[in-house]
């Protein structure tokens, strides 16, 4: 019951910030041009995993099975996160960690060696494939394959504090996989916030459905993992989606300011 009342707080204060400013952040003059791609984009998203899902779906009935096999608990983890505008939705993963991993410290990023995460659960996010019940967020429209990826209420909370137009980035729905989770590794501190969200706030300008194709097949050389730094975003490369954000338009926009990595997140 605890963690519950602590998860609704923190979406109602959440809910609170985005209003407490001159107007709602949606009505915003510096906000980004939503692509018109956006208006049929959840047709697409159908169809994408209509046509996976044979295979998405045996990757999930094995990954269950040896979560189950493995270590204690459910199969299945869930976490509250916000979508588009700040609404909040249960979003699904397979359980990578141990139960109640966050009964001690509450929400925190996970880290390289994280004690918490289970042997199955470690292949698992290496390759992200704990994330692939999120098609079933996706079916209900309350995710995107491709788009920015939703965060908890309680970290966005604290991030609005570091992170200027941070709320920029549910503009739209957030993703499965995104341009800047290709390009960008997993945050660990407000500087890797940053140059993510300057990366998420391009795409939400410039995406169309040749580049979300791009980055579907960016995502699937990814996990073809060449550990040498030539080589490394050499698939993104080719696709022609590999971005430095400091490249972007919105590093401008932002501030080079911005990249200052003294924050330290948990």
């Amino acid at each position: 019951m605890q963690p519950l009342l602590k998860s609704v707080t923190s979406v109602l204060h959440f809910h609170v910030l985005l209003f407490v400013r001159d107007k709602p952040f949606f009505m915003d003059d510096f906000k980004p041009q939503v692509s018109k791609y956006y208006r049929f984009k959840w047709h697409v998203d159908l169809a994408i995993v209509i046509a996976t899902l044979p295979v998405i779906g045996s990757l999930i009935l094995l990954f269950m099975l040896l979560t189950r096999l493995t270590s204690k608990g459910p199969i299945f983890y869930t976490q509250i996160r916000c979508s588009k505008n700040g609404k909040p939705f249960k979003m699904y993963k397979i359980r990578s960690m141990v139960v109640d991993a966050e009964s001690t410290d509450g929400a925190v990023w996970a880290g390289k060696r994280d004690p918490r995460v289970t042997a199955v659960g470690r292949f698992m996010r290496r390759l992200h494939l704990d994330e692939l019940p999120q098609i079933w967020n996706v079916w209900r429209g309350e995710m995107t394959v491709i788009g920015p990826r939703p965060e908890r209420p309680e970290i966005i909370e604290q991030l609005q504090k570091e992170v200027p137009y941070y709320e920029y980035r549910m503009a739209v729905l957030p993703g499965l996989t995104g341009y800047a989770q290709l390009n960008r590794p997993s945050d660990t501190n407000v500087k890797d916030v940053r140059k993510k969200l300057i990366l998420d706030l391009e795409y939400i300008e410039k995406t169309s459905f040749w580049f979300d194709m791009r980055i579907l097949l960016g995502t699937a050389f990814k996990f073809v993992r060449i550990k040498h730094p030539r080589f490394d975003n050499l698939p993104l490369r080719l696709f022609g989606i590999y971005r430095d954000p400091q490249e972007s338009p919105w590093a401008a926009k932002i501030g080079s300011e911005e990249f200052d990595d003294s924050t330290i997140i948990y």
